[in-house]
């Protein structure tokens, strides 16, 4: 995990159950005589991830609706922390922190945790954008009942499937770090079959339907043509928005879909793009990042005054 990482040591479930009671009935040894929960259960995966919000970034209240993604938080907060880094590499390696830095979480998700995660570590000021409406409303119960992310987190709804950035990004309207976690699989059947490798992986499979064991509606989990379709959609659309971010980033979970997406963002003329690798335990992600900015325009994006 990233240095910065707050979860680099791992779940202190002492801790975390000082902070959230309600985690201890979920909490057991595994046969190393270490403190874990069953990661099959939803009930307490979202538990588990209520404590690490409350404990180490003091969020009160957090929940989602049955059945929406509940994400592993270690991994969303790498992302984050290495979003910062590459915001540094132009900014002589300092970390930008405070409200003047600008975030559009693309598909923010019932859950919010990117924007939770980047401005309590870094004070970033967030837009969320989603599609789903049910999503939305659950997103901002969250922000309505953490008085301290009112001042940080704005969300807007996507009206239309095929947008990513339009109808989200105002004219003039700059930001300086766009985030995606995109839908992976290319249909319902796909994304189910997944789940049930999932089960596998955990020596816990239940039926010939399973539940996914982290959730996750349709459109968290599949778009027609699966992750690589969405990431060419995602190229060719940023173009229309090139001098309004300063770096457009995604998560690619499937290594062979880097090279399609650095052909479709060669297509439409992008000055850099740089893949950051990250691994958490066994999992293998990357970060694509990629910028229509040249370096003099970077600096002048920095400090307009130049």
């Amino acid at each position: 995990m990233h240095p910065r990482n707050k979860h680099r040591a791992g779940y202190d479930f002492k801790a975390l159950i000082k902070a959230t009671p309600a985690l201890r009935p979920f909490v057991r040894t595994n046969e190393y005589d270490n403190f874990t929960i069953n990661f099959a259960d939803p009930e307490a995966v979202k538990t588990l991830n209520k404590a690490l919000l409350q404990y180490h970034y003091d969020i009160n209240y957090w929940d989602i609706p049955e059945g929406f993604l509940c994400p592993p938080i270690p991994g969303r907060a790498d992302y984050i922390h290495y979003a910062a880094d590459l915001l540094a590499s132009v900014n002589n390696g300092v970390v930008r922190k405070g409200r003047k830095v600008r975030v559009l979480d693309i598909g923010t998700g019932a859950n919010l945790v990117y924007p939770i995660v980047g401005f309590k570590e870094y004070g970033w000021n967030f837009v969320g954008s989603e599609l789903d409406l049910e999503a939305m409303a659950s997103a901002q119960s969250i922000v309505e009942q953490n008085s301290q992310l009112k001042v940080a987190v704005e969300l807007r709804q996507q009206s239309k499937k095929a947008d990513i950035f339009k109808g989200i990004i105002k004219p003039g309207e700059l930001f300086d770090l766009t985030i995606c976690n995109p839908p992976f699989h290319a249909s319902a059947k796909e994304a189910a079959a997944g789940s049930a490798r999932k089960w596998d992986n955990l020596g816990l499979r239940k039926d010939k339907q399973p539940i996914l064991n982290f959730g996750g509606q349709n459109t968290e989990l599949w778009y027609p043509g699966g992750e690589a379709a969405f990431l060419k959609l995602m190229a060719a659309q940023s173009k229309a928005f090139e001098k309004q971010v300063l770096w457009f980033t995604t998560l690619v979970s499937k290594k062979e879909n880097l090279r399609i997406l650095y052909n479709a963002l060669q297509k439409e003329g992008v000055k850099d793009v740089q893949t950051i690798n990250m691994s958490q335990g066994q999992k293998v992600s990357r970060i694509m990042a990629w910028t229509y900015l040249t370096p003099e325009e970077q600096k002048i994006w920095l400090n307009p005054d130049l």
